[in-house]
């Protein structure tokens, strides 16, 4: 089925913004894309156009919300002012297509949590071998098989050899006190979905081995808090050099967010340009 997507969109960009870790590359610009009990292959294959593996009705129910359609992203890209952020402006205009997703809060507490001290393929691996190892084994529309991301009771019914064997290293302490703590319901991630990033930040940290860190990354991408401003070793680095002065976060409110993943994306890609003509 073909769909049309006017908005700011662009496979490889959102997939290379660290945001999600179990898309698979399936060709130029086309992804196989597993999500709770669905499974989508998209692929770019005109302007504006993409060839979607799902019905009109699934991607209407599931898909839509996920890639987060309902949101302008054209006009958030267009509140930047030239003028007064040139620097803004142009990561913008060179990263335009990414979108924040509306993923599964439970996976990205735990993905985010194993990102810690790790790449991508790094994380990426981990979280395969994870859902390899307690995940519900399916079959995608072509018959070709994948793992579901395992639910917390599923992670807990690993023993400590097993867990250490998806190269979690000192980081499955910390996966398993996650899944603990989602297991005897302590944190109810729709009602963190429904307050503010501060507050959602704030509720996470209360988990065992999550900092504001990875508190920001998950109320981001897991709980689509658009404004809250995860501050890697990148993004200090962005506001130590682009913005001496303070960035500016009240006039860029709601979606500090958004404006984070431009620069993070931006500054990596002129960095690896560097090295690679270096």
């Amino acid at each position: 089925m073909i769909i049309y997507i006017e908005d700011d969109f662009n496979l490889d960009k959102i997939t290379d913004s660290g945001q999600c870790f179990r898309w698979e590359k399936t060709g130029e610009a086309a992804y196989r894309i597993p999500f709770r009990d669905k499974c989508l292959y998209i692929e770019a294959v005109g302007d504006s156009a993409y060839d979607v593996s799902c019905t009109q009705q699934e991607f209407q129910n599931v898909w839509y919300d996920y890639f987060d359609l309902g949101t302008d992203y054209r006009m958030i890209r267009e509140r930047i002012d030239e003028q007064k952020d040139p620097f803004l402006y142009q990561a913008a205009e060179q990263e335009k297509g990414i979108r924040i997703l509306r993923q599964d809060s439970w996976e990205m507490l735990i993905s985010f949590i194993i990102s810690q001290n790790k790449n991508i393929p790094a994380i990426r691996r981990s979280i395969a071998l994870l859902a390899a190892a307690c995940g519900e084994a399916c079959s995608d529309s072509k018959g070709i098989s994948y793992y579901a991301f395992p639910r917390p009771e599923a992670v807990l019914g690993l023993d400590p050899d097993q867990l250490r064997a998806c190269s979690l290293g000192y980081r499955c302490k910390y996966v398993r006190a996650a899944a603990e703590y989602v297991s005897e319901g302590k944190i109810n991630f729709e009602e963190l979905q429904k307050t503010d990033a501060d507050r959602a930040i704030e509720a996470l940290t209360e988990i065992y081995g999550v900092g504001i860190k990875v508190a920001s990354c998950i109320a981001l991408f897991g709980m689509h808090h658009l404004n809250a401003f995860p501050r890697d070793v990148w993004v200090k680095r962005i506001l130590e050099n682009e913005y001496p002065n303070g960035y500016p976060f009240s006039d860029y409110a709601p979606y500090n967010g958004v404006y984070q993943q431009y620069m993070f994306a931006f500054y990596r890609n002129v960095k690896t340009l560097r090295e690679t003509k270096s």
